[in-house]
């Protein structure tokens, strides 16, 4: 509950750090599973060309951005398609590998670079698969503890609880049609 502020005591609201100012103006879009794993592999593969073309093929600044990537993947993709994120995100890798890997002499060469690349930065690879999956899990688990709040209120206000007597209660969760 929230105290009115007014004549009666009530403290004043909080302000607002810049940060969360910030990062309440970042787009929020909601990707599908195909549209994540879309977005991380052109993302990755665009970034890699140009870490080619200004860092030298390095691959920490790579890793680094593949890091920040695979969080925005985990963080942009719709609740109904979180398991997907930590899926898209190593194929990303993979294939934003290959201007970064050192390979030469024809499709022989770069399958090699790509191989020993892959082989050689498994770490990075590692890394931001596991900050997919942490960034997923949280957002599960959020969402499961919303849903949860939600059904106890709309279970006490059904039940007449003096609690809730003058509130407004948020409607119930409709089941989702399954189709195939």
């Amino acid at each position: 509950m929230y105290r009115a502020s007014g004549k009666g005591g009530g403290t004043a609201p909080r302000p607002v750090p810049p940060v969360v100012l910030a990062l309440r103006r970042f787009p929020d879009p909601r990707l599908t599973g195909l549209g994540s794993g879309l977005f991380c592999t052109a993302t990755m593969f665009g970034l890699a060309c140009l870490d080619a073309l200004l860092f030298a093929r390095s691959v920490t600044v790579y890793g680094v951005l593949f890091l920040l990537v695979s969080a925005l993947t985990a963080m942009w993709v719709r609740r109904a398609d979180l398991v997907s994120a930590p899926v898209a995100v190593p194929i990303g890798f993979a294939v934003g590998v290959l201007p970064v890997a050192d390979g030469s002499g024809g499709i022989g060469g770069q399958v090699t670079g790509l191989v020993t690349a892959l082989a050689m930065h498994a770490g990075w690879l590692y890394g931001g698969t596991l900050v997919a999956g942490v960034v997923v899990t949280v957002r599960g688990i959020r969402h499961m503890t919303r849903r949860a709040a939600r059904r106890r209120a709309l279970a006490q206000a059904r039940a007449g609880s003096p609690r809730t007597a003058g509130q407004q209660v948020p409607s119930a969760p409709r089941p989702r049609r399954r189709t195939a």
